[in-house]
């Protein structure tokens, strides 16, 4: 399982429908595309959510970012993440 940030940004329309069962059913997509969320964060500034997930792959991340966006209305950039030690063994 690799480690991805999911950055989220509220569209106007979707700032309306903030909730807690909204919240919920966005950890539902996650977990029914194989994600297991570690962490979520609301922010301020350029992003407004920072969801911190493990997926198996790229693809279940991709697949995941695109289906939050289309079901929620949310955009979302989602970036694989290693440790710095993992980091400093790649380089």
């Amino acid at each position: 399982m690799g480690l991805y940030l999911m950055f989220g940004k509220y569209s106007p329309d979707s700032v309306q429908d903030i909730s807690s069962e909204r919240t919920d059913k966005a950890y539902e997509v996650i977990k029914n595309n194989g994600g297991n969320v570690k962490d979520g964060y609301a922010l301020l500034g350029s992003s407004d959510l920072l969801f911190i997930v493990e997926f198996p792959d790229t693809a279940n991340a991709v697949k995941t970012s695109v289906d939050m966006s289309k079901k929620f209305g949310i955009s979302f950039a989602t970036t694989p993440a290693v440790t710095i030690e993992e980091f400093d063994k790649m380089v």
